[in-house]
């Protein structure tokens, strides 16, 4: 070896030992900080059937949050879902989704007084998720997703108050009898883009409680009027950036710089579609697949007709769940491919989105509308999960992103929980003041 060689060789080393030992360092940086600040997951949705005294979170189940995976993680609170589907606006649908309600408000009390009281509790206030945080305890806070299961009484603000919930939104998917939803984009609206005269009465019900008003879901009307209406500030629990992904559950601009003047905070999501657009065209061609192969439903996860739900443990050794497609006849399924690959060639896939793409979303709403504004959210076991942040598990890998891109930790803290701490706080405050008669 001549010595011009040797000497490239010694200088290749030292750069790669450089960097190493720089990689080292930003590591050891960004495990210190995801171990110093409370870390608040704002969307996790949930299945009663996970909370009882046989199958609960307090096993490694294969769900995407349960009590092993947050402590992995080092997640300190996340708020638990009670979710309804939208249906008919009738006595019956109503009825129907406040037993749904109640069954999950149910759950989450039953994991937090009963089954793992020792490890988690229920936080009423933010106060309660900072002391949870110090006796050594996982915090529990109930999110409402859906004012649908509230039906035409506005008595039930208070009982799902008192119960627990912190937050509410006023529609999911479809139009509610409170709110239009994002859906109306492309369905129609019922209230003009915007609320009932019922759903503006919940906002006022909600601000004299001390229940944060959640702007994830509605349309962006309904959203804008929220905004006007409400005496506190508001959030949207698990949102995206419109002008980065065309999804219409995203913020715009507008709506980012209303919730900024409100003072609310955005909590950018988790969930793929809501991060990356999918190439034109692939959306619609992939549905219209699945409604004509018959597809629109998944399978029960009962398995066969009438067996007990197995608890869903998590086996990584397990092959993978079949999917409907697997469950089709042979020459059906094989037409299902081959028309799946013509997709895939005439409306080629996206690449999945990432903690990279989670970031980009947070920067932008970060310079759009300040720091103070933004945070973070999952919607796990609701549809979300990332590459590289797919269960509560996954976490610090957020943090580390944040730390690359120059975050620090003041900053950071503000992102993973202090804004929506400072947010319900003072939802809390305005809630005084109304019930003071200010």
């Amino acid at each position: 070896m001549s010595r011009t060689t040797l000497t490239l060789c010694l200088a290749g080393l030292s750069a790669f030992s450089l960097s190493f030992a720089a990689d080292a360092a930003l590591l050891a940086k960004a495990r210190a900080i995801h171990g110093r600040v409370l870390k608040i997951d704002t969307h996790n949705d949930i299945t009663p059937a996970n909370f009882t005294a046989d199958c609960n979170y307090t096993m490694r189940l294969a769900t995407q949050v349960n009590l092993p995976k947050m402590a992995d993680g080092g997640m300190d609170a996340a708020f638990l879902i009670v979710y309804t589907g939208q249906g008919p606006l009738t006595a019956e649908g109503y009825g129907n989704a406040y037993r749904q309600a109640i069954a999950k408000f149910d759950a989450i009390h039953r994991l937090t007084e009963k089954i793992a009281p020792d490890q988690i509790g229920l936080a009423l206030t933010p106060a309660g998720v900072i002391a949870l945080h110090r006796q050594g305890k996982r915090a529990a806070v109930i999110g409402i997703e859906n004012g649908y299961s509230i039906g035409t009484d506005i008595g039930r603000v208070r009982e799902f108050y008192e119960r627990g919930g912190r937050y509410l939104s006023l529609a999911h998917n479809g139009n509610s009898q409170l709110a239009d939803s994002n859906t109306g984009e492309r369905q129609g609206y019922l209230y003009n883009n915007g609320l009932s005269p019922l759903g503006r009465q919940v906002i006022a019900e909600m601000n004299r409680l001390g229940m944060m008003v959640d702007l994830s879901h509605p349309s962006k009307g309904a959203n804008l009027e929220a905004l006007r209406l409400s005496r506190a500030p508001v959030i949207a629990s698990h949102s995206g950036v419109r002008s980065l992904a065309r999804s219409s559950r995203n913020m715009d601009d507008e709506q980012l710089l209303a919730l900024r003047k409100n003072g609310g905070v955005i909590q950018i999501v988790g969930f793929g579609p809501y991060l990356k657009d999918e190439t034109p065209g692939r959306a619609e061609a992939l549905s219209r697949l699945r409604r004509e192969m018959g597809l629109t439903r998944t399978p029960p996860a009962t398995g066969r007709a009438g067996a007990p739900r197995p608890c869903p443990v998590e086996d990584p050794s397990a092959a993978p769940a079949p999917s409907a497609a697997d469950m089709l006849p042979p020459a059906k399924r094989e037409e299902y491919r081959k028309r799946l690959a013509e997709i895939d060639g005439k409306y080629p896939p996206t690449a999945p989105a990432n903690v990279a793409d989670l970031v980009n979303h947070i920067d932008y709403a970060v310079r759009k509308i300040g720091i103070e504004h933004v945070g973070i959210a999952s919607d796990f076991d609701g549809g979300g999960g990332i590459e590289g942040w797919n269960s509560a598990a996954d976490a610090f890998n957020v943090t580390l992103e944040l730390v690359k891109r120059g975050y620090t930790e003041s900053r950071i803290e503000k992102l993973w929980g202090g804004n929506l701490l400072r947010v319900w706080a003072e939802v809390e405050r305005t809630a005084q003041k109304i019930q003071a008669g200010k």
